[in-house]
């Protein structure tokens, strides 16, 4: 069951600015993974890992690597779209659990704002197989949010 519903729509200037993340003009980590957004409202998002070959093991699934990054990058419209375009954000603190097995499958996560504080952001993520709906990982993950003063 998404999330999206239990969070406000973004206006359309700001989900459009952040529908595009990862797909800049220099190539960027989220590009090579091929992160697409699906969905991004106030304080979520929703995103696409789509599965190719070369993000699994030689044991033929999906490395883990792969899942935790697309975790961490879901996260990042939801924290950016309450800031303007020169905030920057890291991230301080990641656990994930890997809960199942993803293979030869799209993962689709959802992540979304726990608290914003005034410096730092507590967040939470989901990945599920996007055909057999199986959760695959979970993640709570804390963020540094910068804003130019």
């Amino acid at each position: 069951m998404s999330r999206a519903d239990q969070h406000a729509p973004l206006p359309a200037d700001v989900a459009e600015r952040w529908s595009g993340f990862g797909h800049w003009e220099e190539t960027y980590f989220p590009g090579l993974l091929g992160l697409l957004v699906e969905d991004v409202r106030t304080d979520y998002c929703r995103m696409r890992l789509p599965y190719r070959p070369e993000i699994q093991q030689p044991a033929g699934v999906v490395h883990g690597g792969a899942i935790a990054s697309l975790l961490d990058s879901v996260v990042v419209p939801a924290i950016g779209a309450a800031y303007g375009p020169d905030a920057r954000y890291s991230t301080v603190d990641m656990h994930v659990q890997y809960l199942s097995a993803l293979v030869q499958e799209d993962a689709i996560a959802e992540g979304w704002i726990v608290k914003r504080g005034r410096t730092v952001v507590f967040c939470e993520a989901e990945a599920l197989g996007a055909t057999s709906g199986k959760l695959i990982a979970r993640s709570i993950l804390t963020y540094n949010v910068r804003v130019p003063s």
